[in-house]
């Protein structure tokens, strides 16, 4: 049987591993329980797109007379199938609808009904089962943000002078952000959104602690005394904590009203923090106050100075002056009165509608602060004001820590979910403002929801997220690691997120909470360094937002194996002492060391095993896919390990794959995962296998025949060389045969970089390290002819060409092969429509799709156009606009499609019409068809059972209880899609069963209805193109690449290099046994570089092939150099791979053995044939006439100024003028020179250069006045 797949043999010592998580589900769960499809909808989590409606509804009119409510929202099969989005350009997307009732309050109105209406919200796109989205035609990824968490965070820098400043910032879901921080003079004030500072007690006093005793009393600071003679005499030399005012009443007329007016006055009889004596005790007491406040004599009055300090420079003494002083420093204008004022900061912090911590920020405060807060109450309070406030003044004393902004409980995850949601809030908000204005407008008239809504508002917000985000991005396909990496990628950068410019070094380091949650390894090098991280393989994300990764629990030193790990975020898991996954333990789960390593925050203690609370569940926890699949990286250096694990991500898949000998085990999951392959979905037999469909007919149980409405034998269709993304070639072949019988989950092909259901970027290599001649310097690569010759790292690439034929103001433009001015050998291979034929040889220059468009001549007069017509004259009117190929392209048309708008005339329209009429007829009969097949198999259920009384989803009762179900009954129900699923019977069996079939009907119907409205939509309309476009050609062209000299290289260990010769097989080193070395390394490129991996690999991967086994070898877990001779000798090879090697040349043999073995190496995406380009004759920029650059616009090598410099160090001046002038930007002179060449005539002398033309106008641009000398 092709598909039996020999098991790895496995080096790891970890007895019970842990199962890895479905590797997409950061992407696929985020996008489900942001729609909550497969939820019914009175079962809805108060979470993604059913949230954000209900924050937006209901929406009522100025006058609350109208009430807009939301009940419930559903959605319809896509139009298209995502195979046909990606060949016609469109949006893989479905229809939402939402279920809204309009009912209006006022009793005036009463002729107005209560409308409950379906309503078109526009096309949403939708998430494919492999976690992307397809957007106009190519498949986009949406990537995870990590950013900072709403909530509370302490903060410390310095100011010049050396002071300690400290500050904590409040941080939103949404709203402003209030900062407490303090400054040089020991005073604490209150940045609100970072603009506007105001004194904190001014703040206090805004929000209800009026007078400086009710500040004092919040920090427990002062005590209040009576004002008498004898009891203050008893307080002297202490201070007074606050003011003492005189306060009076004064009468005065108001001159407009004539009104007599009372207004309180104040006077400062004595300032705070004076001492009391005896002078001012009298002063008190002429002063006519009831009671003075004082400081009180604790320990802790130190501690709080700041606060002493801050009321010293408030100038506000009430609610009334602070709120008004607050009005101001934030408007920059009087306030128009009290309420105004006040209502500024209810707004700002205390109102749901435009402020809120969000749950993350809730519990985040709540656990910073020790609060117990209801989670529901996502304002903020005056309990978090002073809290915040307390802890700071903690902070200044030194009584508290400051926050790690880089800890990972300070960062969470926005996935694809969440950034819809705060997509379709921000349509939902701009939908509901027009909603509000148009039924302010409708005042008297009946209207209905439907009237009400315009469904662009929606779908454009949506399709500028898709299209234009930062974090929609065109999806990495170059093979499946690539997409999956992709798709698990976390990025700091975006809206809301970092800059490059602005993020330090602290923001990109690893951190010890990344252990087991972001990949210390897989990073991009350059800008984004730290900024880009990937998803470790065990890590989920969890409902706030946080990273989790699992541990097996401890206690007493006993591992708990039985039991499922347990997930812990960040948070969770400080001071918690938590040992690796290595350690030994026996069948019970008892560790067997004395002393173990443990890991506690950033620190490694070294511990007993009772002391430990968790362990790792494996090795290889703390990285990502992609470095986990690099065998043997414990023994790398760091640095290139991050290469390695980034260039497996650019290996372009082959024509003939293999699987590596040395892998890690993860290599099987990676390909089932990335949702490429086609896996069996149960047991079943093989009827049917050819290149292009397995059929297999699946066992079924008595149940599931019952239920369901499939046939038992399903056919796939397997993908034949589609385009990828980056123009690599997705091509699956089948490895069952007829008469196989598969189990459920079983692989059944294979292709684009997989083999027999395991990931293969790259081929087994005979590879020998030695220097050969000098062609391996500083990482160059000699290679042997055969594995050209053998196609070993040949790669099929396809490129898409496609013309638009539009509707022009002249006439329409059209697809012929009927050319003007173009060979009859040039349009050989053209069909009628002007397309190449499949299997034609294209070369650069050759016409792949020929168009003419109409020429802007003035109209031809009848007798022009008849004898037009007659003669066929057509060159006059109509010039060349076909596609050409681009002139490095050489290939293979395989396959080309024409896609047509339906031309409307009144004939057509008749026959749509019939047509339409046909299709209703047939899909009528198909629908009373399946409804039979579910009367049939309901009946067979249900048959000698009472009815329980069953249901619509209007309240109506569809089939009475008590009563027997007889056929009748069942043929009575007209629409068993809309059945309130409640009891049927009172069999709980009987009852699944039911609930299992309408639920599988339900499915069916839709399928059907998504099918005839495709189909309707066909014939009314044709292929669906964007306005303005008739007809789409498109023309696909494979590339047969070999390897060349020019293209790069890699291991799987950063070992890059380029191929630098390709040698004839029998000048190749050979081994004694004379079997010639595939690859030559150069071995000096593995000292400095610390990858050792390499060797252990090469050495391992010669013994598996010698021995015909594959090996597993987990990182971190791996084979022991012991294990690897052991191997080597059993397979009859000398240890450590150390060979004499045979010079191919002379035979005779080289002085020192050399390192021998079988390396996996990888062809990676940099292909000398996308690079290599040289300019003959080309397009020149407009304004400075230089040639263009860069190879897309056929432009030339650009001379630089050093370039300058080092002609003239030559003293080449002919040279040096030449390439100045009619090389580049002389227009008359380079005309000259090319007429000179042509007719043999001697070089003309250069004219003026263009750029000196520029320098004149822009001199002139100036105003000042330039005039050429003759």
């Amino acid at each position: 049987m092709l598909s039996t797949q020999a098991e790895r043999l496995n080096f790891s010592s970890i007895v019970n591993r842990t199962e890895y998580p479905d590797f997409l589900d950061i992407q696929i769960k985020s996008f489900q329980d942001f729609f909550q499809l497969e939820t019914k909808s009175e079962e809805r989590g108060d979470e993604g797109l059913y949230n954000t409606f209900m924050e937006n509804f209901p929406i009522t009119d100025s006058r609350n007379q109208f009430v807009l409510e939301f009940l419930d929202y559903f959605v319809d099969p896509p139009r298209y199938a995502i195979e046909e989005c990606i060949e016609r350009g469109l949006t893989y997307s479905v229809p939402l609808k939402a279920r809204l009732k309009l009912y209006c309050t006022d009793p005036e109105h009463e002729d107005f009904e209560t409308i409950v209406q379906d309503v078109y919200l526009g096309t949403i796109p939708y998430m494919t089962p492999s976690g992307t989205f397809c957007i106009n035609g190519a498949e986009r990824v949406v990537v995870s943000q990590l950013h900072r968490s709403p909530g509370v965070f302490f903060g410390q820098s310095f100011h010049a002078n050396g002071t300690k400043l400290y500050s904590a910032r409040v941080i939103p879901f949404k709203g402003s952000w209030i900062e407490f921080a303090t400054d040089i003079n020991q005073v604490m004030y209150a940045y609100i959104d970072r603009k506007k500072k105001l004194p904190v007690t001014t703040l206090f006093r805004a929000i209800g602690f009026e007078r400086d005793k009710d500040i004092l009393e919040i920090f427990d600071l002062a005590e209040e005394v009576k004002v008498s003679k004898t009891g203050l005499k008893k307080y002297l030399g202490r201070k007074l904590a606050a003011r003492v005012l005189n306060t009076w009443h004064e009468d005065f007329v108001d001159e407009d009203t004539g009104e007599v007016v009372s207004i309180e006055r104040n006077e400062i009889v004595l300032d705070r923090d004076i001492v009391l004596d005896k002078e001012n005790i009298e002063e008190i007491l002429e002063a006519e106050v009831k009671t003075v406040l004082l400081h009180k004599e604790t320990s802790e009055q130190g501690d709080y100075a700041i606060i002493h300090n801050t009321l010293q420079k408030d100038p506000t003494n009430s609610e009334k002056e602070a709120v008004e002083h607050i009005y101001r420093q934030l408007r920059n204008a009087e306030p128009p009165d009290e309420e105004t004022a006040r209502g500024i900061i209810d707004k700002l912090f205390f109102s749901d509608q435009r402020y809120s911590l969000g749950e993350v920020g809730r519990y985040r405060m709540n656990k910073k602060l020790g609060l117990d807060i209801g989670m529901d109450k996502q304002v903020l309070t005056k309990e978090d004001i002073i809290t915040i406030i307390k802890y700071l003044i903690e902070l200044i004393n030194s009584k508290a820590e400051i926050d790690d902004i880089d800890h990972l409980s300070n960062r969470r995850v926005r996935t694809v979910g969440e950034q819809l949601s705060s997509q379709f809030g921000v349509g939902l908000s701009r939908m509901a403002r027009t909603i509000r204005e148009r039924m302010n407008v409708r005042d008297n008239e009946v209207f209905t929801p439907i009237d009400l809504i315009n469904a662009k508002t929606l779908s454009s917000v949506i399709n500028s997220f898709f299209g234009t985000n930062q974090l929609s991005q065109f999806m990495d396909q170059t093979n499946p690691l690539a997409e999956i990496t992709h798709k698990r990628r976390l990025s700091a950068l975006g809206p809301g997120g970092l800059s490059r410019e602005r993020a330090g070094f602290e923001v990109r380091d690893v951190h010890y909470t990344h252990y087991g949650r972001l990949c210390p390894i897989e990073t991009p090098e350059g800008p984004n360094i730290g900024l880009i991280s990937s998803l470790s393989v065990f890590a989920k994300v969890n409902s706030m937002g946080f990273i989790e990764t699992p541990y097996r629990k401890v206690t007493d030193g006993v591992v708990d194996i039985k039991n499922a790990p347990v997930y812990l975020s960040a948070e969770e898991e400080e001071d918690k002492l938590i040992a690796q996954a290595t350690v030994k333990v026996d069948h019970d789960g008892k560790i067997s060391h004395d002393k173990v390593i443990a890991r506690m925050e950033g620190d490694f203690p070294v511990i007993e095993p009772e002391e430990l609370h968790y362990t790792d569940v494996a090795p290889n926890q703390i990285s990502s896919i992609s470095a986990s699949l690099i065998p043997f990286l414990e023994h790398d250096d760091a640095n290139r390990a991050l290469m390695g694990s980034n260039m497996m991500r650019q290996a372009v898949p082959l024509l003939r794959v293999d699987a590596p000998i040395v892998g890690t085990g993860l290599e099987r999951q990676v390909a089932s995962d990335s949702r490429v392959l086609i896996n069996a979905e149960g047991n079943g037999v093989v009827l049917y296998v050819d290149a292009n469909e397995i059929k297999i007919q699946y066992e079924r149980t008595e149940d599931e025949a019952k239920v369901s409405f499939d046939s038992d034998t399903k056919t796939y269709k397997l993908v034949k060389f589609r385009k990828t993304n980056q123009g690599t070639t997705i091509n699956l072949k089948p490895i069952v045969v007829k008469g196989d019988k598969v189990t459920k989950g079983q692989v059944l092909c294979e292709g684009y970089a997989t083999q027999k259901g395991e990931l293969a970027l790259g081929r087994n290599m005979k590879v020998a390290f030695m220097p050969w001649k000098g062609y391996n310097f500083e990482d160059a690569i000699v290679i042997s002819e055969k594995v050209v010759r053998e196609d070993i790292f040949t790669s099929i690439h396809i490129d898409e060409y496609s013309l638009e034929v539009r509707d022009t103001k002249l006439g329409n433009e059209e697809l012929t092969n009927d050319i003007p001015n173009v060979s009859e050998e040039a349009t050989k291979d053209l069909d009628e429509y002007g397309m190449i034929r499949v299997g034609a040889e294209v070369k650069p220059g050759d016409i792949l799709i020929g168009k003419i468009t109409p020429k802007g001549e003035s109209d031809p007069t009848p007798e022009e156009k008849l004898l037009r017509a007659i003669f066929g004259d057509k060159a006059g009117d109509v010039k060349d606009a076909s596609l050409k190929a681009s002139p490095s392209l050489h290939g293979v048309v395989i396959e080309k499609k024409l896609f047509s708008k339906a031309v409307k005339d009144k004939r057509k329209r008749a026959q749509d019409k019939d047509d339409i009429l046909q299709l209703e007829g047939r899909y009528d009969a198909k629908f009373d068809e399946l409804k039979a097949v579910l009367i049939e198999k309901l009946f067979a259920i249900v048959n000698g059972k009472t009815a329980q009384g069953i249901f619509n989803d209007l309240g109506e009762e569809v089939l009475p209880k008590g009563k027997k179900f007889t056929l009748k009954m069942l043929n009575a129900v007209d629409d068993y899609a809309h059945l309130v699923s409640g009891k049927w019977t009172t069999d709980d069996y009987t009852n699944k069963l039911v609930a299992d079939l309408i639920h599988n009907y339900k499915i069916k119907e839709n399928d059907l209805q998504g099918a005839l409205r495709r189909e309707k939509f066909t014939i009314s309309v044709g292929d669906e193109l964007p306005s303005g476009i008739i007809k789409l050609a498109k023309v696909y062209i494979a590339k047969k690449r070999k390897l060349k000299v020019g293209d790069k290289m890699a291991g799987r260990h950063g070992n890059k290099g380029i191929v630098a010769r390709i040698v004839r097989q029998e000048d190749m080193p050979f081994l004694e046994d004379g079997t010639p070395v595939d690859i030559v390394l150069n071995p000096l490129g593995v000292p400095s570089r610390m990858n050792i991996g390499q060797i252990y690999e090469t050495v391992l991967g010669w013994a598996g092939q010698k021995l015909g086994q594959t090996y597993a070898t987990p990182i971190f877990d791996g084979a022991e150099i012991d294990q690897i001779n052991e191997l080597t000798d059993k397979a009859g090879i000398p240890r450590y791979g150390h060979t004499y090697l045979y010079d191919g040349g002379t035979g005779q043999r080289f002085d020192q053995p050399a390192t021998v073995g079988v390396i996996y190496m990888l062809k990676l995406g940099h292909m000398v044939d996308d690079k290599m380009h040289a300019r003959s004759i080309g397009p020149y920029s407009l304004i400075t006439q230089q040639p263009l650059g860069g190879k897309a616009q056929f432009g030339g090598q650009r001379f630089g100024e050093m370039e300058v410099w080092a002609l003239e160090a030559y003293g080449a001046s002919s040279t040096l003028r030449e390439i100045l002038t009619v090389k580049s930007d002389d227009v008359i002179g380079r005309a000259k020179t090319y007429e000179a060449i042509v007719k043999g005539e001697p070089m003309p002398d250069p004219g003026l250069p263009e750029s000196f033309n520029v320098l004149m106008h822009e001199l002139k641009g100036l105003a000042l006045d330039i005039r050429l000398e003759e």
